[in-house]
């Protein structure tokens, strides 16, 4: 990989179908995009959002509002599904693990909207892929 960072959607998508094969090609433990928080409009002092890729599984923790808005944005994903949830009662959200066996276009499609519709963030967001 040449480019760790995007902040375009473009670009975006490309980072992501670019880091998903390049793990997939290492067999790496796993694929971590993180949110860089000086650019993703949520309000000061949240933790930004992060998605992983470990294999076939895409992992994220939500909250209850995210966690409905994820599963609305799976019907436009047939071929992924949730395996796990985890809401442990010291935390108040959810650990989600969805399944996705598809290639690293469609699952960089769906990182893409995730963080677009799921953690409902602005159009200029930057990520960083800071493990493959």
């Amino acid at each position: 990989m040449t480019r760790f960072d995007a902040a375009t959607e473009t670009e975006r998508l490309a980072l992501y179908a670019e880091a998903a094969t390049a793990h997939r090609a290492r067999s790496s433990d796993v694929m971590t995009v993180d949110v860089d928080p000086d650019s993703d409009g949520t309000d000061g002092g949240e933790i930004p959002p992060w998605i992983q890729l470990a294999g076939t599984e895409l992992v994220m923790d939500c909250t209850d509002d995210e966690l409905d808005r994820l599963k609305s944005l799976l019907g436009a994903f047939p071929e992924f599904r949730i395996d796990e949830l985890v809401a442990p009662e010291s935390a108040e959200g959810t650990h989600v693990v969805v399944t996705a066996r598809s290639d690293a276009n469609r699952v960089a499609g769906f990182i893409e909207r995730a963080f677009r519709e799921v953690y409902v963030l602005e159009a200029s967001y930057k990520a960083w892929v800071t493990a493959v």
